[in-house]
C-alpha cells in the first residue's frame, strides 16, 4: 500500500516537505526508502519554492488544448482487416468514419494498428442506409454494452463514443497535423500526429501545425513548468499533464520571426529524427530512447551502459536525440530573451512573472 501523508495547518507558514529519492527492496519484509528533505514556505500544491499555482489561464491558449476522445465501448475499435469487412476501401465516404486510433501506449511503445469507428455527427438512420455492415457491427458489438450503461446519452445514442470531445475536433480538423503529448508518463515528450489519426482521452492534443509550438512544448523550460503545474501518478510518479494547469497558463516566448524560424527547424529535425529511428528498428520506442537520454543526462557514459541499453544507443542515435534537445534549449531561452543556464526555480519563476504580466 503506497500513501501520501499530509500535515497541515491553516495559513501561509514555512514546514518540511519530505519527497521520495531512491527506492529498493519494495516487495521484501525490509524496503529502503531514501527521503530529502525541503524547508521552506509551502505552496498549496505541497510544493517548496515558486509557486506555480498562482498561474491563471491566458486568453492565448483558449481553444487550443483538449483531452482526446472517450469512447465508452471497446467495440469501437476494429482492426484493419475487420474494417476492410464492412466496406473501408469500397463503400464511399467510409473512410472518413474508420479512423486510425492512438492511446498512450500506441505513442510511447508501439503502435497497435487499430482503427475505431467514428460516425459523430451521423445520425442513427442516416448510419443503418449508408453504412449497413458498419451499422450491423457496432449494433452486435457496441450497443449490448451501452444499453447497460447508467448514463441516459449513452444508451440512447448507443452508435455514438462516450464524449464526441468538440473542442478537439475543432482544434485539429483544419490542419493536416497536430500536436500531442502522452497525459501520463515518464517522460514529458510531444510529437506531430497525422490528422488521419484520431487520439484517444489519453492523449493531449494540441490544435498547431507549427513546429515552433512543438519546438516550444518539447523544450526544458516547458517540461519544467508541466512538471511542477501538473501532478504526478502511479507507482512510478508519472507526471500527468492537465490541459488547465500545464498549457493554459504556460506564457510561450514573444520574440521575432528568426528566433521562431530557428525553433521551428530544430523541432522539425527532432520529429523526423525520432520517427526515423523507431521506423528503422522495430525493438526501439520512445520510452526506451529517453530512458537512455535520462541515464547519459545523469552522467553515465555510452561504455558504461547495460548491453540493451547500448543497443537503443546505437539503434537510436541517441546523442542526437541530445545533442537537438540541447540546441531546443538554447533556442528557446534565446526567444524568451533569458540567460541558456538558469536553474529551474530560475525558469519557474520567469514563467510565473511572465504569466501574471500577461495575464
Amino acid at each position: 500500500v503506497r500513501i501520501a501523508m499530509t500535515v497541515a495547518e491553516a495559513g501561509k507558514r514555512e514546514g518540511v516537505l519530505r519527497e521520495v529519492v531512491r527506492e529498493e527492496g519494495l516487495e521484501t519484509d525490509a524496503p529502503v526508502v531514501d527521503l530529502v528533505d525541503k524547508r521552506g514556505e509551502i505552496n498549496s500544491d505541497l510544493t517548496v519554492g515558486v509557486d506555480v499555482t498562482l498561474a491563471s489561464a491566458l486568453l492565448s491558449n483558449e481553444g487550443v488544448c483538449s483531452p482526446g476522445v472517450k469512447l465508452h465501448g471497446e467495440g469501437f475499435i476494429v482492426t484493419k482487416q475487420i474494417a476492410e469487412q464492412i466496406g473501408l476501401g469500397i463503400i464511399p465516404e467510409l473512410d472518413r468514419h474508420i479512423r486510425h486510433f492512438r492511446n498512450g501506449r500506441d505513442i510511447m511503445s508501439r503502435a497497435r494498428g487499430v482503427m475505431v469507428l467514428d460516425f459523430d455527427g451521423v445520425d442513427l438512420a442516416e448510419l443503418r442506409n449508408r453504412f449497413p455492415a458498419a451499422y450491423q457491427y457496432l449494433l452486435v458489438n457496441v450497443k449490448p454494452e451501452r444499453d447497460s450503461n447508467n448514463e441516459e446519452y449513452r444508451r440512447n445514442n448507443w452508435w455514438l463514443f462516450g464524449r464526441r470531445n468538440t473542442l478537439m475536433r475543432n482544434a485539429v480538423h483544419a490542419i493536416d497535423r497536430f500536436i500531442a503529448t502522452v497525459t501520463t508518463a515518464r517522460h514529458r515528450v510531444f510529437q506531430f500526429l497525422d490528422k488521419s489519426i484520431l487520439p484517444e482521452d489519453a492523449l493531449i492534443s494540441i490544435g498547431s501545425d507549427d513546429a515552433y509550438i512543438l519546438g516550444v512544448l518539447s523544450s526544458s523550460q516547458h517540461v519544467i513548468w508541466a512538471t511542477r503545474a501538473g501532478s504526478w501518478l502511479g507507482v512510478g510518479n508519472d507526471s500527468r499533464y492537465r490541459k488547465s494547469r500545464c498549457f493554459d497558463p504556460f506564457p510561450f516566448p514573444a520574440t521575432d520571426d528568426l528566433r521562431k524560424q530557428r525553433i521551428r527547424g530544430i523541432a522539425e529535425e527532432l520529429d523526423a529524427h525520432r520517427k526515423r529511428v523507431l521506423a528503422e528498428h522495430p525493438h526501439l520506442t520512445l520510452t526506451g530512447l529517453y530512458n537512455v537520454l535520462e541515464r547519459l543526462r545523469a552522467g553515465v557514459l555510452p561504455a558504461d551502459l547495460e548491453p540493451s541499453e547500448r543497443r537503443i544507443f546505437d539503434d537510436g542515435l541517441v546523442l542526437i536525440l541530445k545533442e537537438l534537445h540541447d540546441r531546443l534549449d538554447v533556442a528557446v531561452a534565446d526567444a524568451y530573451g533569458w540567460p541558456a543556464d538558469l536553474s529551474d526555480e530560475e525558469i519557474l519563476a520567469r514563467l510565473v512573472a511572465l504569466n501574471k504580466e500577461r495575464a
